[in-house]
């Protein structure tokens, strides 16, 4: 993405969460890293949205299997699956420190019919999640091991960077089995595509721990995934 584009869609985010803020009676709630927002089965009451932070949603199996089924920013809605049924699907769970804001379901219906934006706001949000959803889809159903890890360090950065954040170094709020859950990959096969990557100079390893990545040019890892969907590189995966 552009320089441009991020920031458009920087500006986009702090006006929706301004708007939000001026027409709904917000209840804000710090979490820590751990902290759960709500689980599945329990009564859908609420919507969320992000202030700052990151979530990762988990769905949970009657045999117990659980898997990391999508990732949350800075101004992205949570529960959104729970408007159907009444009863939230799956589990948000923090991934840092940061600050949700809880809007009542029903409150916010009848703020809508007063101010449109708000409800026109939430569309766009529900639309976006459904985007991801599909990308995701794509990079599991289409890219080889190695790539896959690349796609989710771009997807990661792009995601700074349209929060006016920096992307040359990021901090991971995941474990190696946590990022393979996200990709149906094993823990062993998660590290070994990071030494991949950063053997070839697309990433480096901040001194300070291995969650902490440098990543000199994001096109690098685009760069990556073009090159490993060549014959002769699907070959070797």
């Amino acid at each position: 993405m552009t320089a441009q584009t991020n920031e458009q869609a920087a500006q986009r985010i702090a006006e929706s969460l301004k708007l939000l803020q001026d027409h709904l009676p917000i209840q804000r709630r710090v979490v820590h890293a751990g902290d759960t927002l709500y689980q599945a089965g329990q009564r859908f009451d609420n919507l969320y949205i992000l202030n700052s932070g990151f979530f990762k949603i988990v769905n949970s199996s009657s045999d117990g299997r659980e898997q990391v089924v999508a990732l949350h920013f800075k101004g992205d809605w949570l529960g959104l699956d729970g408007i159907a049924n009444g009863h939230y699907g799956c589990n948000a769970v923090a991934m840092d420190t940061g600050e949700v804001w809880a809007v009542g379901y029903n409150t916010l219906i009848q703020a809508a019919t007063r101010q449109p934006a708000v409800l026109s706001v939430m569309h766009q949000a529900m639309s976006r999640e459904i985007g991801r959803d599909r990308d995701s889809m794509m990079s599991l159903a289409t890219l080889p091991a190695d790539a896959r890890v690349a796609d989710f360090l771009r997807t990661w950065a792009d995601a700074l960077a349209q929060r006016g954040l920096r992307t040359d170094q990021i901090t991971l709020r995941m474990t190696r089995a946590e990022i393979g859950n996200y990709l149906g990959m094993t823990l062993e096969s998660v590290s070994r595509a990071l030494s991949r990557l950063a053997r070839g100079d697309v990433i480096r390893f901040n001194e300070k721990g291995r969650r902490d990545i440098q990543i000199p040019e994001v096109h690098a890892l685009t760069a990556f995934i073009q090159r490993s969907m060549t014959p002769a590189a699907a070959a070797v995966h």
